[in-house]
């Protein structure tokens, strides 16, 4: 028998809970991982709630969770260049990573290096790919004048670095007690909410040079709450506007859209851990919990002001 977490029905956090199921067997193709970390993303709050329902309907009893870190513990028929043991980053399509033990594709495994730890890499697939995804689709470029809106959150936190990473300066909006973590970044920190557009044409005036879209070039919108209205308003281009957070407003104005499902595959999850190798991007990790704590887990996301992500540990 293995542990999992389930939910039977629709509702907050207090519907979960971790079960004993059996242990899952690989099929042709598939690798079983004895999963070490996984972490907790909004999505799957919204899943787990019913928000998405029309999107990604459940199936009871459901599974929850993508990202996964862990060991090679099983091997299906025919697969190769795999090893009993090996340590790898990877991800589930079947809301099944929130387990101490989970099947997937070959596939969807990369080699995890030595020198990023189970909790960076249990990170990288929901919020890293689809990071990955809103930087080339805002075609950031050398000189680019970049800004994030909700940079210390799960996915501005590599978007802001990515980006950077790309050539850019980066302008992160951000609560004003997170500016030193996204100056160690070298990133420039804007207070988020009212003023907030005054308040990034005045950090753009003070850049050695500004971009050619009325000083910024283009936007990424992490978080909703009007952040395309304003990427609009401070002159950015349609086509180099990408939210994951505002569909709505993506259908309005004609502004892109794409995330994890455009960015999502696992050559981009070794991208990101060469990166964390090379010391081109850090991952912060704000808290970390058990796996028989999920709900609690939740909760921290949802109410609490977190910088980076949270992750389950199941050893």
């Amino acid at each position: 028998m293995t542990k999992a977490v389930r939910f039977d029905e629709y509702g907050g956090s207090e519907v979960l809970k971790v079960v004993e199921v059996e242990r899952p067997e690989p099929g042709p193709g598939e690798v079983r991982v004895s999963v070490v970390a996984s972490s907790v993303n909004p999505g799957e709050a919204k899943i787990r709630s019913g928000e998405l329902h029309e999107l990604f309907p459940a199936t009871f009893p459901s599974g929850e969770g993508s990202d996964l870190a862990g060991r090679v513990e099983r091997l299906g028929d025919g697969v190769t260049g795999v090893s009993l043991g090996d340590e790898v980053i990877g991800f589930s399509d079947t809301r099944s990573a929130h387990a101490t033990d989970v099947v997937v594709p070959v596939e969807n495994i990369v080699p995890k290096p030595d020198s990023v730890t189970w909790e960076e890499a249990a990170t990288l697939y929901v919020a890293g790919t689809t990071a990955v995804a809103a930087v080339r689709a805002v075609g950031v470029e050398p000189g680019d004048v970049v800004v994030v809106a909700g940079a210390t959150g799960g996915v501005g936190v590599f978007a802001v670095q990515l980006a950077k990473h790309a050539g850019a300066t980066v302008i992160g909006t951000a609560r004003a007690d997170d500016a030193d973590v996204l100056r160690s970044w070298g990133i420039v920190p804007v207070e988020y909410g009212d003023g907030v557009a005054e308040r990034i044409r005045d950090a753009v005036a003070a850049l050695p040079a500004g971009g050619e879209a009325g000083g910024v070039d283009a936007f990424i919108d992490t978080v909703g709450a009007g952040n395309v209205e304003l990427a609009l308003e401070l002159g950015v281009a349609p086509e180099r506007i990408d939210t994951i957070a505002d569909p709505g407003a993506a259908k309005t104005h004609g502004v892109k859209i794409d995330g994890n499902a455009a960015g999502g595959r696992a050559r981009t999850l070794a991208e990101l851990a060469a990166l964390i190798v090379e010391g081109a991007l850090t991952v912060p990790v704000d808290t970390i919990y058990p796996l028989e704590r999920v709900a609690e887990a939740y909760d921290h996301l949802a109410e609490r002001h977190v910088v980076g992500k949270v992750v389950l540990r199941m050893e």
